[in-house]
């Protein structure tokens, strides 16, 4: 075929793609298999999506309308990691059929393509986390690439939906899915009549159909989908690690108020099933505390809690941590004596410093083995069989 030739074919099932997301003249394994490139015609859906940021320069701005935007975007922030992350890549807490599809349809205003999509990649990336199959590792691919540039390749468009066939079995959810444009022309459609509505009904607040468009759409989107990209790209560079896992996943305090608690990188993969990605009261997560209150409405229920092995574990490796870093901070200050600090702080004290400093661990990258991912059971009887760790002798 010619070069010509392929290229307008590839065009044109590129702009198909754009309505039916599981179009594949060629079979979605073969796109899987193509080396990574940006299909332009494919992703001109999200370049405009950015380039209608710029909107904001005929449209002008509102009080009501910066603050929409920034309310849409933590709103919608939940939407990405209590519902795209936590429930459909995770399954950390159940609900009913009907509560799985409106959530799903929540989850579609954020514009990051279908839940189920969106839990296969996911899954993918727990499996091969920083391997060279992690579509989107920084150490494999590079900072842009990850936060980016992987979604705009025509090998991550397809979902394989055997590798989600708990989700795929509900022709409902397939059918967002595969039509994932839907929701989010919806929600535009819906930004554009309120602001149209209130510009005649609410004229005080200096807001219309257009700017409302504008910042509650493509503004608050687009800065949702870098905030959510941030996972990607910076995750697994920036922070400290707690636990050794497999990956160079680390916890940041910063990601976790930029994402409503998904910063804590390191504890989630360490232990994937659990509703909580902070683990520890002072570890803030936003998204664990939406859910629990969504569970008193009993829309959903069955939050899984982190296994006391898990908590166990952490807080052994945070007091190792502190210990250590006690005595680097007296080799490099032989003027304080750390025995004679011993003597001074009380227990409850040392266990304050081992709190406050468990951040600075940087443990090293465990190599051999997957992440670890044991259920309540499993760690229960690890409990009764082995003997509890030693404390370190300082």
């Amino acid at each position: 075929m010619p070069a010509s030739a392929s290229f307008f074919r590839r065009a044109a099932a590129a702009l198909v793609q754009w309505v039916d997301s599981d179009y594949c003249p060629d079979g979605a394994e073969k796109m899987r298999a193509e080396p990574d490139r940006v299909d332009w015609v494919r992703v001109m859906p999200f370049v405009f999506l950015h380039a209608g940021c710029l909107g904001v320069i005929w449209v002008g701005a509102s009080a009501f309308a910066v603050w929409a935007a920034v309310a849409l975007y933590f709103i919608r922030m939940f939407a990405v990691t209590g519902v795209h992350h936590r429930y459909f890549s995770h399954k950390t807490y159940s609900t009913s059929r009907f509560g799985q599809f409106l959530l799903a349809v929540f989850a579609g205003t954020t514009v990051q393509r279908g839940s189920l999509w969106w839990a296969y990649h996911h899954r993918h990336h727990h499996q091969h986390s920083d391997d060279p199959e992690d579509a989107h590792s920084p150490h494999v691919h590079g900072f842009w690439w990850s936060h980016i540039g992987w979604i705009t390749s025509r090998r991550n468009f397809p979902t394989d939906y055997s590798k989600i066939k708990d989700l795929a079995k509900y022709p409902e959810l397939v059918w967002l899915n595969r039509f994932d444009l839907v929701v989010p022309v919806l929600f535009a459609a819906a930004l554009f009549g309120l602001g149209s509505l209130l510009a005649g009904y609410a004229p005080g607040l200096g807001t219309n159909g257009w700017q409302l468009l504008v910042w509650g759409f493509f503004i608050s989107t687009t800065a949702l989908f870098h905030g959510t990209g941030c996972i990607n790209s910076m995750a697994h560079l920036m922070g400290r690690r707690r636990f050794q896992t497999s990956d160079d996943s680390r916890n940041s305090a910063i990601l976790a108020a930029i994402t409503l608690g998904e910063g804590w990188h390191n504890n989630h993969h360490r232990y994937q099933s659990s509703t909580r990605n902070g683990f520890y009261w002072w570890e803030i997560d936003p998204t664990y505390y939406g859910l629990k209150l969504l569970s008193w409405t009993g829309l959903i229920w069955g939050l899984k809690p982190v296994p006391r092995s898990i908590l166990e574990e952490g807080a052994h490796a945070d007091h190792h941590a502190s210990v250590m870093a006690a005595r680097r901070a007296a080799s490099l200050h032989p003027e304080i004596s750390y025995s004679s600090l011993k003597k001074v702080v009380p227990a409850a004290a040392a266990l304050a410093v081992a709190t406050a400093t468990a951040a600075q661990a940087s443990l090293p990258e465990k190599k051999e083995g997957p992440a670890l991912h044991k259920d309540v059971t499993e760690l229960a009887h690890e409990l009764q069989t082995k003997a509890p760790p030693k404390p370190p002798v300082i």
